[in-house]
């Protein structure tokens, strides 16, 4: 057995297990553990300082998760859901659900109804998926999500990307993966070599908090970009982990040092279960306040909101419009100072932007 394997085979699964490392009482690990799985990879847990910390929120199950009556699928993905394994929201893309395991079992997951039920995918719901796309020429993305597809094994990766890529109408492929986080010993030479085989392929990940980044997760992000991977990374806004304009300035400027870059800051969905994480948007354009003009381009995510019902990624930015009109715009920079703009071509106007 491959040494992730057995590495993977020491996550912690259950209850009283963790609450004797936590030194916690563990009938509220039961109690939530009961409705919403836990598993926890020794690695994750070896990042916690303290009870609460940034890492343990994301980890740890917490009583209030039952408190929460948000909906089980506030994005409509069950909806959009043609055939067993596919979200089909997009014109030119679908998501390819084909794993119900992660690493770790991230506490704020938007697929809380399905990540760690097996129930929730079949081979054949996975073959079903294959042929819709098949069916489907308009699909030229697949985003390959799960669960996470990079715990599935190395053969069965090779296989379902080999497979999407004998349909010729896909022209790009996406994993979606928090094991460079969670589980970084899962990215070997022989995953990477697979997925090379494959371009053009790209991969987003999911940091959320600076502490994440450590000698083991860059080195995995490495071999992944030197295997000619694009890396993207996907931030959940969540209290107490990240909402403070300071640590999502860290998060993203070390990212960029680990060949990642910063791609989206999602405002939390209004799953069930995770209503003690979510913030106000106003925190998330604030914190787009603190990194536009204040840290390089390069650093800058979109922050998006995914619209309930079904309504897809709608991002939103601090408005930096003072006035509108037919003659000009006048704009507010990073620093707070306006400077108009016409708005429309003037002939022989040599001052068109005047600062204020």
């Amino acid at each position: 057995m491959s040494e992730w394997k057995q590495l993977a085979q020491t996550a912690i699964t259950r209850p009283d297990e963790l609450a004797k490392i936590l030194r916690v009482d563990p009938e509220e690990l039961r109690r939530v553990h009961e409705v919403y799985p836990l598993r926890v990879s020794r690695y994750y847990l070896g990042l916690i300082r303290e009870k609460g910390d940034p890492i343990w929120r994301q980890a740890i199950p917490d009583i209030e998760e039952l408190n929460d009556a948000g909906e089980v699928d506030p994005l409509a993905e069950e909806a959009d859901s043609p055939v067993p394994s596919i979200s089909h929201r997009y014109p030119d893309r679908v998501l390819f659900y084909v794993s119900h395991v992660c690493a770790t079992y991230c506490r704020f997951c938007t697929r809380k109804r399905k990540v760690g039920n097996p129930q929730s995918l079949s081979d054949e719901g996975i073959q079903c998926g294959l042929d819709y796309i098949r069916r489907h020429p308009e699909i030229r993305d697949v985003i390959v999500s799960g669960g996470d597809p990079l715990m599935l094994a190395d053969e069965r990766i090779d296989a379902i990307l080999k497979s999407l890529r004998s349909i010729r109408h896909v022209e790009i492929l996406r994993i979606g993966s928090r094991v460079p986080v969670t589980f970084p010993q899962r990215v070997t030479p022989e995953l990477c070599k697979i997925l090379k085989r494959h371009h053009p392929l790209f991969l987003n990940t999911h940091f959320n908090h600076p502490r994440e980044i450590t000698p083991e997760s860059s080195k995995a992000c490495n071999m992944l970009a030197d295997a000619g991977i694009p890396l993207g990374n996907q931030s959940v806004l969540l209290k107490g982990v990240n909402d403070d304009p300071a640590v999502m300035k860290r998060l993203v400027q070390k990212l960029l040092t680990i060949r990642v870059r910063p791609y989206y800051i999602y405002q939390a969905d209004l799953v069930r279960g995770t209503d003690h994480f979510r913030t106000s948007i106003e925190t998330g354009l604030n914190i787009m306040a603190s990194l536009r003009g204040h840290t390089s381009g390069l650093a800058v995510p979109h922050f998006v909101v995914d619209g309930s019902g079904g309504v897809g990624k709608i991002a939103i930015i601090p408005d930096p419009v003072v006035h509108y009109d037919d003659e000009e715009i006048v704009l507010k920079n990073y620093e707070g100072f306006t400077c108009s703009y016409p708005t429309h071509c003037r002939e022989h106007q040599t001052d068109e932007v005047r600062k204020w």
